[in-house]
């Protein structure tokens, strides 16, 4: 109840609807750039009003950044992408004296107590995957605390973010599929209010339309290896079932090729797979996935170089940094090698 109070508090106060209000607050289209930020300056007035121990600490350092990841991405230990870039973000913390603070949050605002963050005295926050609602991502920006993102970024506000090179990993990828001349390439992709799904579809999409070719998309809610089976089943149920298959990450690749043998299928033989993110299994599937390796450790490293820079001047401007990946050939493309690295683009 409190939030829609604000949200007709914000409303009245600058004369716009409601709605309007709840697009700016969610970094939805149909909002100018000035009212976009009026909206977010005003909800940080009624928003984040310093309790006690903020006052009493202003201007002090607590030598804490906290690290977010959404609960469902949560233990680390069940995909390791996270956890390594928690590495790189605790191993360039510790250079500069600063410790770090792991919290998760959900998708109900009800269940993300923000006071939380505040109360355990940290200096900046950094916030992993894209997963984290956009309007918690906002509202975490007008509390007053350095943010950076790393692998997300919204669409209509800028915010100091760490990206991988998502659509040209992923154009590397198809192009060396196209080179194997299979036709029929199909994509299978997470939520489409990801930007990582968006960029490496279209990575995809580049790469069929200068081969002259249509492409097969599917999304699926999730990018689980779970949902890859999923979308796997779904393509290989027709007659035209695809010659290979794009995924946009190893999990999802991995239930493409679960669903390739339920259905009678050999990979490469009758259908080749490849993925995003080379995680630690990649290499070692049956057979070992061709993929993009993102180099998770430095955009950690990256993310943690950026918050202390905000924590020690927080007027800079916003900046997306932009890591490079790297294709990695094994056998499920249909090559015979494995391992050989390719510079992503090249």
């Amino acid at each position: 109840m409190q939030a829609k109070l604000r949200i007709k508090d914000i409303a009245e106060q600058l004369g716009v609807s409601t709605a309007t209000v709840s697009r700016a607050l969610n970094d939805k289209p149909g909002v100018s750039d000035d009212l976009r930020q009026q909206v977010r300056k005003l909800a940080a007035d009624l928003d984040f009003a310093p309790s006690m121990v903020a006052r009493s600490l202003a201007g002090a350092r607590t030598g804490a950044v906290a690290f977010i990841l959404h609960r469902q991405a949560f233990p680390v230990s069940s995909d390791p992408f996270y956890f390594l870039i928690m590495q790189g973000v605790e191993r360039e913390l510790d250079r500069a004296g600063y410790h770090i603070v792991m919290s998760t949050v959900g998708n109900q605002p009800e269940d993300n107590n923000l006071r939380v963050v505040r109360e355990r005295r940290v200096d900046g926050l950094i916030l992993a995957g894209p997963d984290i609602n956009p309007s918690l991502v906002l509202s975490l920006s007008r509390s007053g605390l350095p943010l950076v993102l790393v692998d997300n970024a919204l669409e209509r506000t800028p915010l100091n973010c760490v990206l991988c090179e998502d659509c040209e990993g992923a154009r590397s990828a198809v192009e060396h599929l196209l080179g194997h001349g299979y036709k029929q390439i199909s994509f299978v992709g997470g939520p489409t209010s990801w930007l990582s799904t968006r960029e490496r579809q279209k990575g995809y999409e580049c790469a069929m339309r200068d081969a002259g070719l249509p492409g097969t998309v599917v999304h699926e809610k999730v990018t689980t290896m779970e949902a890859g089976l999923a979308a796997g089943r779904q393509l290989f149920a027709g007659k035209d079932r695809p010659r290979a298959v794009y995924a946009v990450n190893d999990a999802m690749a991995m239930g493409v090729i679960r669903a390739a043998r339920e259905a009678g299928l050999a990979v490469p033989a009758d259908v080749a797979v490849a993925g995003f993110d080379d995680v630690s299994i990649a290499a070692s599937t049956d057979p070992p996935l061709t993929t993009v390796r993102v180099n998770k450790e430095i955009m950690g490293e990256l993310a943690a170089r950026r918050l202390l820079e905000l924590i020690g001047d927080e007027q800079q401007p916003h900046c997306r940094i932009i890591v490079e990946t790297t294709l990695i050939i094994r056998q499920s493309c249909g090559c015979v090698g494995s391992g050989e690295e390719v510079e992503s683009g090249k």
